[in-house]
């Protein structure tokens, strides 16, 4: 019986960290100055140059070694423990835990938060069209 060691795919690394980020390729790409294509093709490859690494990981808001060290399974750990640790009595089973907010005034209060943002967005395409109009009207 052989155990083969598994290699360090860094790419699948930064994929995932990208995604736990909520963060886009388009966006990742955005950030370093290069296309949505090159950043798939940079999460595709096994190996990365240092610099290219440290540019990715400053991104990212992590270190490079963070990346090359990162696992699924090592964040799962993080957060068990985390929660593990947060409980009130040490145990992650919520028990003796109570919750300090009401969950509908929370969900009304990102909707109405969603509102305004929505109402912006409006107001800055309804600007828009209206300087455009303007720079027709000139020629």
């Amino acid at each position: 019986m052989s155990t083969a060691t598994k290699t360090s795919h860094i790419g699948r690394k930064i994929s995932r960290i990208r995604e736990l980020r909520g963060m886009k390729q388009e966006a990742l790409a955005a950030e370093l100055g290069i296309s949505q294509q090159s950043v798939s093709s940079l999460e595709q490859s096994e190996h990365i140059e240092d610099e290219k690494l440290e540019k990715v990981a400053k991104v990212l808001g992590v270190t490079k070694e963070a990346i090359k060290n990162f696992s699924d399974e090592n964040v799962i750990n993080y957060f068990n423990n985390f929660y593990d640790n947060s409980a009130p009595h040490g145990n992650s089973f919520n028990q003796g835990m109570h919750t300090t907010f009401n969950p509908l005034d929370k969900l009304v209060e990102a909707y109405e938060e969603n509102k305004k943002l929505y109402e912006r967005l409006v107001q800055a395409e309804k600007e828009k069209v209206s300087y455009l109009e303007k720079l027709l009207d000139k020629k």
